[in-house]
């Protein structure tokens, strides 16, 4: 297993230093030329062990492993931004303090990777799977799922499987994501210019405004910056999922402008719940909103939020809830929840892989990211994050631990081996 790890610790410095976000596309790369590369690359990687590779129009690749009844592994390989705060190269594949260094190396390279190493040591022990494994790697999971639609249309999308692309033991329930563009009209905006966040997943970490005048005492009370003619505040950027993690840029800004009766309402709806959305909760957390984007154009500011809400609260409910802010918005993307039953045979199934392969109690969680398992009929969330993990997904320094790597590689063989024989 140690010659697995550091071919894969390799091979995952070697991604990392693409930078695969979402890029303008082309018709031959329709989410740019990094996330081409980083997909050619990878099935070329697959290709080399002996695997059957397909790339389906650089939307999404696959590498195919046995025959019979299918059954899906799913990994993405594009990545959000990398945001602000870095003090390593975020696609630098750097390796150095016992972790592999960069965007992509948790959230899902990395875990990629290791699960076609895990099919290549079952191929080079001789193990011949009585199902077809497909491992599926997207290059849109993190904006839109285009990789999947694409993937549907093209070729066959097993009924079971699992993501390497949450947390450890698995996941039985994901909340449901909602993501919405919201405009705000002014007659008279208290700036010219007001600008933040990278991605709608991704905890707005830097903002920047251009107001009409500028108050230096204020300004420090809110803790911005002056730059120029300009107001900045600094943020710490989380996965959507979680903002608490983060330090969410667009506050400080708007709370400069509080005064202002418009931008108090703002606030007060987004900020400080005004209409009692996370009050909504169940079994799998309450509800989190998490305001990710904004701009200000011809005197209309419009902010990207992200919603997750329980798996069991009715979408209609969300819905309802948030037409009462009384609010202009878009819909940009809505996932329904997915949740199965603690018992089932697959989420028993894997439990047991964890406990075995780490000696630790496998209790099935919920969480309120969103993987790839939704696009399954039966398929669920399986690490590579371990409990007390320090959170690094859409984070600054986002890393995976060298030793990790190997950890991955044994659990997911064990697992596709129990579960295609």
């Amino acid at each position: 297993m140690e010659r697995y790890q550091e071919e894969a610790v390799r091979a995952i410095s070697d991604l990392v230093k693409t930078d695969s976000s979402l890029a303008k596309g082309t018709p031959a790369m329709p989410f740019g030329e990094g996330a081409a590369k980083c997909l050619a690359d990878f099935l070329a990687l697959a290709e080399g062990m002996g695997f059957q590779v397909t790339n389906y129009d650089n939307y999404v690749g696959e590498v195919v492993f046995g025959e019979g009844e299918e059954f899906a592994v799913l990994c993405h390989l594009d990545v959000v931004p990398a945001g602000e705060g870095w003090t390593h190269d975020p696609f630098g594949g750097e390796v150095s303090e016992g972790k592999i260094w960069g965007r992509g190396t948790t959230d899902d390279k990395g875990p990629a990777v290791c699960a076609l190493y895990a099919m290549k040591a079952l191929k080079d022990e001789g193990f011949v799977p009585k199902k077809k494994i497909k491992l599926i790697v997207g290059c849109n999971e993190e904006c839109g799922w285009r990789c999947i639609e694409h993937y549907n249309e093209v070729a066959h999308m097993p009924e079971n499987g699992f993501s390497p692309d949450a947390d450890f033991p698995v996941i039985y329930a994901e909340k449901g994501i909602l993501q919405l563009r919201l405009h705000f009209d002014f007659d008279r905006a208290p700036f010219l210019y007001f600008q933040g966040g990278s991605a709608p997943n991704m905890v707005c970490s830097y903002c920047e405004v251009l107001p009409r005048s500028i108050q230096a005492t204020r300004a420090e009370n809110c803790g911005l910056t002056t730059r120029g003619k300009k107001l900045i505040y600094l943020g710490k950027s989380a996965h959507a999922s979680t903002p608490e993690l983060g330090v969410n840029a667009m506050l400080p800004v708007l709370s400069y402008f509080e005064r202002d009766p418009g931008i108090k309402h703002v606030i007060d709806l987004l900020f400080r719940d005004a209409c009692g959305l996370t009050q909504m909760k169940d079994e799998t957390g309450s509800l989190t909103m998490s305001p990710n984007m904004a701009k200000f154009r011809k005197s209309q500011l419009q902010i990207v939020v992200d919603i997750r809400y329980p798996a069991s609260i009715p979408y209609e409910d969300v819905i309802a809830a948030v037409n009462k802010m009384g609010v202009r918005y878009e819909t940009l993307n809505h996932q329904p929840p997915l949740y199965h039953e603690k018992d089932g045979a697959l989420v028993k199934a894997l439990s047991e892989v964890f406990e075995e392969c780490t000696g630790q109690k496998a209790e099935p969680i919920a969480i309120g990211g969103g993987t790839y398992a939704r696009a399954l009929k039966n398929g669920v969330g399986f690490g590579p994050e371990f409990p007390g993990d320090e959170p690094v997904a859409h984070q600054p320094d986002e890393y995976i631990l060298v030793d990790r790597v190997g950890t991955l590689i044994k659990i997911y063989k064990k697992a596709l081996e129990r579960l295609t024989k």
